[in-house]
């Protein structure tokens, strides 16, 4: 669309000459000499350059033909570009031609090259509005998708009731809000739900899993940095802050943070503030700020592995996740809720759960929460071969036991590996990052062992 152009004028020598002097600088020339075809032009052939001559009658200079006509331009795509031309100068009539959204001003008889310089510029902002509408759309799809990517929340316990109760009271406030609860719980569904009902619903809600972030990029990640700041910084780059800003920040698993880098979001959390890599300009961030853990941070605080002054910056209002054994018949909404989601997406429709296998799933302690949960109800409807999802379509485990030399024997590989898995998971209570930890990988290899081995 940058290259092309609409040229409107009632004297038809002068749209000769304007055609034979543009034609090498754009791809189409367009010219009319008659203003009632011009949208209908500009829809068939997505022009994006209009030069628009501003009087069309014989006698009349006042030059709100061209007003009128270029209100109409905009109002059909705001990003086309308008360049005015007309035989009688006149600086107010420039002056509300450029109010009324013109790029710019030419008179006749025109400079040749100053006539080219001001059209190049034209398709220059028309690109840069382009660019701008690009950006402003993506940014709201982006924002959605951020916002509703997660599923709902379920449930109707007493205990799930207690928790959406203090989230309906503190969400339309600005205080810093700290989530606890075992691994599995739910604790960044609550964020959402807390920023869903929060003054900040129409902004993005960004999540950081702080036990994934390396010490070494820790201030790139959460504070950005400059091109050069150190190696490998090929361009700016914006930090999870600056990104969250006029929105929701939730950090979970902020009891990973080493002291060195509680020391660092102290700062950050008392000024709000940030200070990129290679910059020594602070960049002011207004984020509402949500954090988590599974662990006692209490607990770190007596050992002195966490800072007691963070914990008061980020605990204004806690908020404590009851394990899924404690939600009593929750276990079965979300365990329906899991099978009609995965009955549609491995087209099984029509599974039942039978009461049996309900009351088993009610007396299972689960350990691994609601996570737990979900992934055994995939697995269940990936392999059943019934509509009716009995007993036997749950293998769940009661305790992890520990492993013995003995126990080597006769297991295969992966056998030995599930099976350690399985004793980490129990004996870090579900903690993630602490079990890759032990096992010496990464958090996405466990969870990807994990689905492997349908934990």
């Amino acid at each position: 669309m940058e290259n092309k152009i609409l040229i409107l004028d009632d004297n038809k020598s002068v749209l000769t000459a304007l055609e034979m002097l543009l034609q090498n600088e754009f791809e189409q020339v367009f010219a009319l000499n008659n203003p009632n075809h011009l949208l209908s032009t500009l829809d068939e052939n997505k022009i994006g350059i209009v030069l628009l001559d501003m009087n069309f009658k014989a006698g009349i200079n006042t030059g709100n033909e061209g007003i009128y006509w270029l209100n109409e331009i905009l109002k059909y795509d705001s990003s086309i570009s308008v360049t005015m031309i007309t035989a009688y100068g006149d600086i107010e009539l420039a002056v509300k031609a450029v109010k009324h959204g013109a790029f710019d001003f030419i008179l006749k008889p025109w400079d040749n090259s100053k006539l080219i310089s001001t059209l190049q510029a034209s398709v220059k902002l028309r690109k840069s509005k382009t660019e701008t509408a690009s950006l402003l759309k993506t940014t709201h799809v982006l924002k959605q998708e951020f916002n509703t990517g997660l599923q709902m929340l379920i449930g109707k316990s007493e205990a799930m009731k207690q928790v959406m109760q203090i989230v309906q009271k503190v969400a339309k406030t600005e205080a810093n809000i700290f989530i606890t609860g075992e691994n599995g719980t739910g604790k960044e569904l609550i964020a959402r739900e807390i920023h869903r009902f929060s003054k900040r619903n129409k902004e993005i809600m960004l999540s950081v899993d702080m036990g994934a972030i390396s010490e070494s990029l820790f201030e790139s990640e959460l504070f950005g940095h400059k091109k050069g700041s150190f190696t490998d910084a090929n361009e700016d780059r914006i930090g999870k802050f600056e990104t969250a800003n006029k929105g929701t920040l939730f950090l979970d698993e902020i009891g990973n943070l080493s002291l060195s880098l509680q020391a660092k979001m102290l700062t950050v959390l008392q000024n709000r503030t940030i200070t990129k890599l290679g910059s020594n300009t602070p960049v002011p961030v207004d984020i509402r700020l949500i954090t988590a853990t599974n662990k006692n941070l209490l607990t770190l605080i007596s050992s002195g592995q966490f800072r007691e002054d963070l914990l008061y910056r980020i605990n204004t209002i806690s908020i404590e996740l009851p394990p899924l054994r404690e939600r009593g018949d929750d276990i079965i909404l979300l365990a329906k809720f899991y099978l009609n989601k995965y009955a549609t997406k491995y087209d099984k429709q029509g599974l039942k759960i039978h009461p049996k296998a309900q009351q088993k799933l009610l007396k299972y302690k689960w350990p691994g929460n609601v996570r737990e949960l979900q992934h055994s109800m995939e697995k269940a409807v990936i392999l059943a071969d019934s509509q009716i999802l009995d007993e036997t379509s749950f293998s769940l485990v009661e305790q992890h036991k520990k492993i013995h030399k003995n126990d080597l024997q006769n297991k295969t590989l992966e056998e030995i590996e599930k099976e350690m898995i399985l004793v980490n998971i129990n004996k870090e209570n579900g903690n993630m990052s602490s079990v890759a930890k032990n096992l010496g990988i990464t958090r996405q290899t466990l969870y990807n062992k994990m689905r492997r081995y349908s934990l």
